[in-house]
């Protein structure tokens, strides 16, 4: 490989980032997003960064691409118009949901409104037991009927959930059979999606890859077309869990690709953490939309096999019951809708509020002069001096400090009666405290201390907040990487190629033979090593990992250890079973070793490796840095270029460092100063230094 590109759709920026294998140089550009057709937003930053850095298509070796259509589709409720079946007497399996709620207290909440309405839920006579006998025969009579019916109501696309289908598939695999050969949509089954205990859970995922998987499919053509038509090799895009797939896959299993765009800015976070040397980060990405936080604990970011989706613009969309299912493996983050669109207005109270609303990329912040009339945080960030008005994106983009200012006093100081730098000041203050609430989600919920690890600052408003947030939370230091403001897309050409099976096997560790373990691995192995076949991963880069969930008898969730040895046996059951115990003492503060340990889902991740990247920008050989100062929050500071910052150039706040993507905030008590590799590292200064 030559030149890796990785290109990652924003709520208001599209970005793409390039790295030289060659040299190891790094490159960034950014376009505007185009919520109506985002594939034009994606070629034309691609077009802007090859004519940039005068990139030829044949040199390219790797293009890599986080999408927003696959959770823009469930947010908006704007997905195909798809049907599910199930078992006679299961209709309503995905209206009935769990009892969990997110919020006990709340006596008016409402769960969010089922993907596909009920009239294109449909039932089939049939049933299996719980071992995967066979109760009474899938009704034949019943399919004819059913094709007509789905036929005429024009459906594009069926999911197929049937009871036990997990054991015993025969079922599904017959009737979707039957309804590919009648119908000309894609079918999705849930033996085949998610293999796995929980109907609810099974159904919600099938029926979500049937929702959003014509979307996806239709907007992937497009863009492979137009990416191969510039002479572009194959397209992978980012899944969820950290790593890439081929677009086919995610056809096959659209699920995989809901939590595309932050997964990738963790990825290379934990690249960063590694090569900075700081193990432990806290990850703060902060966008044009939304922010996210994550966790990363000895250079490796958790994940989480379950989460929920359109829950609601607050951290407590992971909370059980907040919104749809999805049973995938996916990076553990919070996420809060308080990106620079969002939208800052006066409540009912007289209290001011940060979102949800967000002003995107149409039409965006009123400083970017595009019909914007409501004040966002990029509006009260360029009233306050934390944004120069000719900087943005080089100074490419017009800022219009007039009318930012114009919004900002019309729509909320003067019904707060404060002033325009007030109200602005205070817009920032509530934004940081609900993003500090995010990083404690990840942290102190989690049992972890933060003043324990650093801040890791990146998205195109990160590094302006990073500052704030560290000492909201007691922390002393925080890591500005390399084009901060596209290092989510960095991370898509750092990232692996993977793909996660599971199966549910359901032993206790006192009884289960270790054979019939060890075959469900390699039946998993051999579908990942077709995967890996298909996508011409040679033998020497392919990697097979194992786990299993675990739990004691009687409990209804589970947690999961890993299967380290190659071969499953006597020792490997052993060796879980005291993992087990361990991850149950830390995770609940007890356990039981002379309790059976009941095994319930067995998981496999098939790796394909890419080769290792590391995230250098070379700095300035010498020079001055400073290109003048301005007044930012009522203190006057210099303003750099982080360009020509040299290696081992310090400054002390207040300050501000500007880059083509991003700005950094260096506040009164703390000091920036830039490594070797080009990272910028904040620190906080002792009293009376």
């Amino acid at each position: 490989m030559t030149w890796r590109i990785g290109v990652d759709i924003g709520g208001t920026f599209t970005d793409v980032a390039l790295v030289d294998d060659t040299t190891g140089n790094i490159g960034v550009a950014k376009a505007p997003t185009t919520p109506s057709d985002f594939a034009q937003g994606v070629l034309t930053a691609l077009s802007q960064a090859m004519e940039r850095y005068s990139i030829k298509p044949k040199d390219v070796g790797l293009l890599s691409h986080a999408t927003t259509v696959v959770t823009n589709a469930i947010l908006e409720e704007k997905g195909s118009r798809a049907a599910v079946i199930m078992t006679r007497g299961f209709r309503d399996v995905l209206e009935l949901r769990r009892s969990a709620r997110p919020d006990l207290y709340d006596l008016f909440q409402d769960a969010p409104a089922t993907l596909i309405p009920r009239r294109r839920r449909f039932e089939i006579t049939e049933r299996l037991s719980s071992d995967g006998s066979v109760i009474t025969d899938l009704a034949q009579n019943e399919i004819d009927e059913l094709i007509a019916v789905l036929k005429a109501d024009r459906v594009e696309a069926v999911a197929v959930s049937l009871l036990f289908s997990f054991v015993n598939p025969s079922h599904e695999r017959e009737l979707g059979k039957k309804l590919s050969e009648a119908l000309d949509v894609p079918i999705y089954l849930s033996s085949e999606v998610l293999p796995e205990i929980r109907e609810f859970e099974r159904t919600s995922t099938t029926a979500i890859c049937a929702y959003v998987g014509p979307i996806l499919a239709s907007y992937l053509k497009r863009l492979e077309q137009a990416t191969e038509s510039l002479g572009l090799p194959r397209m992978y895009v980012m899944g969820s869990n950290g790593g890439v797939f081929e677009a086919s896959e995610g056809v096959a299993m659209p699920a995989m690709a809901v939590e595309s765009g932050p997964a990738a800015g963790v990825v290379a976070a934990s690249l960063a953490a590694r090569q900075a040397e700081r193990p432990n980060l806290l990850t703060f990405d902060m966008g044009g939309t939304t922010a996210k936080a994550s966790l990363i604990r000895d250079g490796v970011y958790e994940t989480t096999p379950e989460y929920e989706v359109a829950g609601g613009a607050s951290a407590n969309r992971w909370m059980n019951g907040s919104g749809h299912p999805i049973r995938v493996p996916v990076i553990d983050l919070a996420e809060v809708s308080a990106g620079g669109g969002s939208i800052a207005w006066v409540d009912a109270a007289g209290g001011i509020r940060v979102g949800p609303k967000s002003a995107g990329a149409e039409p965006g912040p009123v400083c970017y002069g595009r019909g914007g009339t409501e004040p966002t945080v990029t509006d009260c960030n360029l009233i306050l001096g934390n944004l120069d008005a000719n900087s943005l994106l080089g100074g490419e983009m017009q800022i219009n400090f007039a009318e930012a200012e114009a919004a900002i006093n019309e729509k909320l100081a003067k019904p707060l009666g404060l002033t325009v730098e007030g109200a602005a000041a205070a817009v920032i203050d509530v934004v940081n405290h609900a993003m500090a609430e995010a990083l404690k989600i990840v942290s102190v919920e989690r049992g972890h201390d933060p003043r324990d690890f650093t801040l890791a600052a990146f998205g195109g408003a990160g590094p302006l907040h990073a500052a704030a947030l560290a000492e909201e939370l007691g922390m002393t230091e925080v890591i500005c990487p390399p084009i901060p403001g596209a290092f989510s897309a960095l991370g898509l050409v750092g990232s692996d190629l993977k793909r996660d099976y599971v199966r549910t096997v359901y032993l206790r560790s006192d009884l289960a033979e270790p054979q019939i373990i060890e075959a469900a691995y390699q039946e998993m192995e051999a579908e990942g090593a077709a995967m890996l076949d298909r996508a011409g991963m040679p033998p020497d880069r392919r990697q097979f990992e194992r786990s299993l969930d675990a739990r004691y008898a009687r409990q209804s969730y589970e947690l999961n250890v890993s299967a380290s040895k190659e071969k499953f046996d006597a020792a490997a059951l052993a060796e879980v079973s005291e993992a087990f115990h361990t991850r149950h003492k830390q995770t609940y503060g007890h356990d039981n070793r002379t309790e059976p340990v009941q095994i319930v889902s067995l998981r496999l991740s098939a790796i394909g490796k890419i080769p290792s990247l590391a995230i250098r920008q070379s700095p300035a050989s010498s020079g001055d840095p400073i290109k003048g100062t301005r007044l930012m929050r009522g203190m006057n500071g210099p303003v750099l270029d982080r360009a020509k910052m040299p290696s081992g150039y310090t400054v002390e706040g207040p300050a501000a460092i500007e880059s083509i993507e991003s700005t950094i905030s260096v506040p009164k008590g703390w000091q920036a100063g830039m490594d070797g590799d080009g990272f910028i590292r904040l620190l906080r200064l002792e009293e009376g230094q």
